[in-house]
């Protein structure tokens, strides 16, 4: 088995285009059955964020498992393979460990460093874990992303070098209310953060959905004093949970359209699949509003997009949508505390792949044990022939010390076989140990002689479409 991921992220894929691919809770499920049901596929995992979805999976051939993995991509998209394909990128093998760990340590995300990635896949991989698509391979990545991306937190200045999607989108907000709604997420000064704290204190605001999203919103504004707060979500009861935990005030759904008039900010992040706040409505609270009320900011920060796009074309609206943002944040802040994270992926990847080295080995080693027991036991087999005089007891010794003889013969080169595989080039090891003594062992189908090169991170989005994906 090798490591394959594909997929689509903010840098490759307008908004438009993650909604359709977009996995919902409810979803993941079946999606994971659907592409551990294609031949090249063994093992699954899929993350879906607000800007991005990817799939890891271990696959039996690159070829194979990426044609696999893509045709189901589209078919969940409803779209044709070649369009899609303009959008993905692909990593395989040293590269897909690479590629995992810059997301774990949010160096891949949106906002660089935000927290928010890690519980995302961390729950990508339960969810993964609790519909069994997760073997050996995909466990070991997970596990080990999970704990690279912990590690590049507590070891740097990530975590100040970047604030989660909600506080850089409270921040797009508080720049506009200071500024009027000319100023647009496309001037938002990075440098400036976090400027939302002082503006946003008391202001009445308004968030919809009550998911991880829209509780890392709620707790966010409350803490920058923005009053009154109210919490809107078609389950009214964890609505009001979300709300009575910060203090402010659960709305009836039915009773958003009507609350739009009176608050400044509005922060929507729910999981539906249609839009919550057309143009008419919006324009409808607007036409309420007070004319010193000042411009409405609307936050969408939902895949697929809660709020339709003809919302910016209103009058005294600024709306900020996943695309808006990802043009917002087109920086690299705090470039030492980036670079400090990198280094610690890097020497964590190479780990990794001297583990996963050490495992490819294994097979021929145990193979070479299988031979030698096989002579040790053809060998006592033509003792009997020659010597049936022997008693039962002196065979059992015999056999003991053939056995005692090969084990130490054999124990310190598969020892030290195993620590040099574990090494960069180490699978020449295994090589020539199955040359030698003319092992046969299966070996995975390998994509060409470079897959562990990290110097080659993705193949390009039209290389996808030639390298055999099929419409």
């Amino acid at each position: 088995m090798n490591l394959l991921v594909v997929g689509a992220s903010h840098r490759t894929a307008p908004v438009g285009v993650l909604e359709r691919l977009a996995v919902a809770a409810d979803q993941a499920p079946r999606i994971l059955g659907e592409l551990l049901a294609q031949p090249h596929v063994g093992e699954a995992v899929v993350l879906s964020t607000c800007n991005r979805v990817e799939v890891y999976a271990a696959v039996t051939a690159f070829h194979g498992g990426l044609a696999d993995v893509c045709r189901t991509l589209a078919t969940h998209a409803g779209c044709a393979q070649p369009a899609l394909a303009e959008h993905l990128y692909v990593y395989y093998d040293g590269a897909a460990v690479d590629h995992a760990y810059r997301v774990a340590a949010g160096l891949d995300s949106m906002v660089v460093g935000e927290g928010q990635i890690l519980g995302q896949l961390r729950e990508a991989y339960h969810t993964a874990t609790e519909a069994d698509s997760v073997g050996r391979l995909l466990h070991e990545l997970m596990q080990q992303a999970l704990r690279v991306g912990k590690r590049a937190r507590a070891e740097t200045d990530l975590d100040r070098a970047g604030q989660s999607v909600v506080t850089a989108a409270l921040d797009v907000a508080a720049r506009t209310l200071r500024t009027g709604p000319d100023a647009g997420a496309g001037d938002w000064d990075t440098g400036t953060f976090p400027e939302y704290a002082q503006v946003l204190a008391g202001r009445p605001a308004l968030v919809v959905g009550a998911g991880s999203m829209g509780a890392l919103a709620v707790a966010t504004l409350a803490r920058a004093g923005a009053a009154p707060l109210s919490v809107a979500n078609r389950g009214a009861d964890r609505a009001a949970r979300l709300a009575g935990a910060y203090q402010a005030a659960p709305v009836p759904f039915d009773q958003v359209p009507a609350l739009l008039s009176t608050v400044d900010i509005v922060v929507t992040a729910t999981a539906s699949r249609e839009p919550v706040l057309t143009a008419a409505t919006v324009a409808g609270s607007l036409a309420r509003r007070r004319p010193d009320a000042g411009p409405l900011v609307i936050l969408d920060l939902a895949v697929p997009r809660d709020v339709e796009p003809a919302v910016a074309d209103l009058p005294g609206v600024l709306l900020v949508d996943i695309d808006g943002l990802a043009r917002a944040l087109d920086g690299a802040p705090h470039l030492a505390a980036v670079t400090a994270a990198e280094q610690i992926v890097d020497a964590e990847v190479e780990a990794f792949l001297g583990w996963l080295r050490g495992t490819e080995v294994a097979p021929t080693v145990a193979a070479l044990r299988a031979r030698a027991e096989d002579v040790v036991t053809a060998e006592l087999r033509r003792l009997a022939q020659r010597r049936p005089d022997l008693t039962d007891e002196q065979r059992a010794e015999v056999a003991h010390t053939m056995h005692r003889v090969v084990q130490r013969l054999l124990h310190q080169p598969t020892v030290r076989v195993r620590q040099l595989a574990a090494e960069p080039g180490g699978d020449q090891y295994a090589a020539l140990l199955r040359e030698l003594f003319d092992l046969d062992v299966p070996q995975p189908q390998a994509a060409d002689d470079a897959r562990r090169d990290r110097s080659r991170p993705a193949f390009s989005a039209g290389e996808v479409t030639d390298i055999g994906v099929e419409a």
